[in-house]
């Protein structure tokens, strides 16, 4: 079983750190609509969703992603590039130490869950304005004891690693990779069988595959139809107001599979936290 844990869409959401897109006003209660049917679409795709705590006065809260990083044996509470988002830690951790024993990036690391992919074995970490390359290299302390391998890659054209790319694991017949080409090369992916999002929708990459299937932007109509054509079966989510945020269909989720021996081994206490 899979857990979702997702947070609302804060009061203060119009104040949301942005990189690369000008601010523009964002329709809370529209948000709220359109982040209900994204439950809705997890609940459809076989996960139990839980709420963490709301947080209305982080911002960017609701891109629960950012916060944690969830592997088979060990979660990792990042460390957020945006100083504004290390708030939000805590009760991610609380919430995922009940799953898994936690490990925390330090300073002077930075790490968004947005720059992580994780494949079988592979894990490709973004080095973007949000994570640095002492981020990278503490998450390979932490994973390289249980045989996974962090390969760093550089993000320099959009805000996240996820944002260009992401791993569409069981969903198509091979182990494919979705990606931007204008924002990331191909051939960092070497091994992978890489399908290219339609030209005329470059963010259209940030999908997430899950259930046996990948739900999408309703916005990228063209790179559904592509990710049809390789037989994967795909359910869409309106994703309008929080796209304004620089938030992706990714971002709004931790998932965490749920079985026999991925209970924590100790019990969450803030001093934990790194505060800082």
């Amino acid at each position: 079983m899979l857990v979702a844990f997702t947070r609302e869409v804060p009061p203060s959401i119009d104040r949301c750190e942005l990189t690369h897109l000008q601010r523009e006003p964002i329709d809370r209660a529209r948000a709220i609509v359109e982040h209900a049917a994204y439950e809705d679409v997890l609940r459809q795709a076989g996960c139990r969703v839980e709420r963490l705590p709301p947080l209305p006065d982080h911002p960017d809260s609701v891109f629960v992603e950012d916060t944690a990083i969830v592997f088979d044996r060990i979660a990792v509470i990042a460390r957020p590039g945006a100083a504004s988002r290390r708030g939000e830690r805590a009760s991610t951790a609380k919430a995922l130490a009940v799953y898994r024993p936690l490990a925390w990036i330090r300073p002077p690391g930075t790490l968004d869950g947005g720059d992580v992919i994780e494949t079988p074995g592979v894990v490709f970490v973004g080095v973007s304005g949000r994570t640095n390359a002492e981020g990278v290299r503490q998450l390979a302390a932490i994973l390289t004891p249980f045989g996974v391998r962090v390969v760093p890659l550089p993000v320099r054209e959009c805000l996240h690693l996820k944002s260009a790319a992401v791993w569409l694991r069981a969903a198509a017949a091979l182990p494919t990779i979705l990606l931007n080409p204008a924002w990331i090369d191909a051939a960092h992916f070497e091994g992978f069988d890489v399908l290219e999002v339609d030209p005329g929708e470059p963010h259209a990459a940030n999908v997430l595959a899950i259930g046996g299937c990948v739900i999408c932007a309703a916005s990228f109509p063209a790179t559904r139809r592509r990710l049809e054509a390789q037989g994967a079966a795909t359910i869409t989510v309106p994703a309008v107001e929080l796209a304004k945020a620089e938030g992706g269909v990714t971002c709004c989720s931790v998932l965490v599979e749920v079985g026999a021996g991925t209970f924590g081994t100790t019990r969450y206490s803030p001093e934990q936290d790194p505060k800082s």
